[in-house]
């Protein structure tokens, strides 16, 4: 029997550059240690004060469906927590509540992009962001960036981009590189915007992980608002990962449409889910804080370990839980790094073209373990890279 094209080719074909994870994961299963900074998974777990709001919420008996759209509470909470950090006005009416932010991710192209649509994003990108477009029926399109520029697009380089697009997908703060996007290449991207009439879908998982200068949602830029769907997430604010529950927030008519599309599909998240997410969002900034910590110390802990060496450099790294670091002075691929790295030393990183094109040459280094460990982490790979430049 023959499957859909657009199931079939969701990937693209070819590695997907992830082998060195499944390598490393293989190691593990065979009982080999392996000091795994590849994924973005917090060292710590979801809040015991979450998981007991979570119990009472699903004991006391809200595990039947809930509203499609998300309760009216958490919508309402979001709202007010966009509201008060980009000063725009929202209201519940402008947020549908998802399974993560990858199903709104998914939701947002869709409700954006016909079959057969150019769909532009930026390389380095977030592994999922081309088969994401693809599973929509849309066609992807990179804007490859440079090293040279902080891997921040340019605006030549998105006006000839977007030329016949229909949307535009941003992250920033950025995974992988780490980097958060200022002010002039906000304006660029809402520009170009302008100029070629996209919707712009802008992924702001990371925004509460800012280590340097501040982040800019381009919703709050000038008539970015009626253009521009934000993806939002408990996941990397609140370690809730495996919770799966994240947001949209986009113009109140189009958000609309997406419910009657998220009635088709996800049929909405558990109840006691979001009575969980909503009680953690009311805990306040200090416990967001509290979760960003740990990488805050360790982006601080890369840079002293980088310091006095020149074989190994880091791309800015202003937010997230990554760091890039740039290997070129290795003469490797940053695949080909990352192999060597884990046969010898059994420390596991994701390689920069498992990002992309723009990042050949790089790995991407998961903050995501105790300190001790990540700083003898960060010392073998870099004795590593300094022999083999050598």
């Amino acid at each position: 029997m023959k499957l859909s094209h657009r199931i079939t080719h969701i990937t693209g074909g070819g590695s997907d550059g992830w082998d060195v994870f499944y390598k490393a994961r293989r190691m593990v299963a065979d009982g080999v240690p392996v000091t795994e900074l590849t994924i973005g998974e917090h060292d710590i777990r979801t809040s015991p004060a979450i998981l007991e709001a979570m119990h009472t919420a699903a004991t006391g008996g809200h595990t039947g469906y809930a509203m499609v759209p998300g309760t009216h509470d958490l919508r309402k909470t979001v709202a007010a927590r966009i509201a008060a950090r980009t000063g725009v006005p929202t209201t519940a009416d402008n947020i549908l509540i998802t399974p993560g932010g990858q199903a709104a991710l998914f939701a947002a192209h869709m409700a954006v992009c016909d079959p057969g649509d150019m769909a532009v994003y930026i390389d380095p990108y977030y592994a999922t962001y081309p088969g994401t477009i693809r599973g929509a029926g849309a066609v992807p399109k990179a804007i490859i960036t440079s090293p040279d520029t902080a891997f921040q697009p340019t605006s030549p380089a998105l006006a000839e981009a977007t030329k016949g697009a229909t949307s535009l997908l941003v992250n920033t703060p950025n995974n992988p590189t780490g980097v958060v996007y200022s002010q002039d290449t906000l304006q660029a991207i809402a520009d170009t915007c302008d100029a070629h009439d996209l919707w712009l879908i802008s992924d702001e998982v990371y925004d509460t992980q800012v280590w340097e200068g501040r982040h800019i949602s381009p919703r709050s830029l000038p008539g970015m608002a009626e253009r521009t769907l934000v993806v939002g997430s408990m996941s990397k604010s609140h370690a809730m990962t495996g919770s799966r529950v994240g947001w949209i927030c986009g113009p109140a008519d189009t958000i609309a449409q997406i419910i009657n599309l998220a009635t088709h599909t996800t049929y909405g998240v558990p109840g006691f889910i979001q009575d969980a997410a909503n009680f953690a969002l009311h805990q306040g900034d200090a416990v967001e804080e509290d979760v960003a910590a740990p990488f805050r110390r360790r982006r601080a802990l890369t840079m002293q370990a980088l310091a006095g060496q020149n074989v190994v450099r880091a791309v800015p790294a202003q937010g997230a839980m990554y760091v890039m670091l740039d290997l070129r002075a290795t003469w490797m691929s940053g695949e080909a790094f990352a192999n060597a790295l884990l046969d010898a030393e059994h420390i596991a990183v994701m390689p920069g073209e498992s990002f992309g094109k723009a990042a050949a040459g790089h790995v991407r280094v998961a903050m995501t373990i105790a300190d001790n460990q990540y700083v003898d982490a960060i010392g073998r790979l870099i004795a590593f890279a300094s022999a083999r430049a050598a």
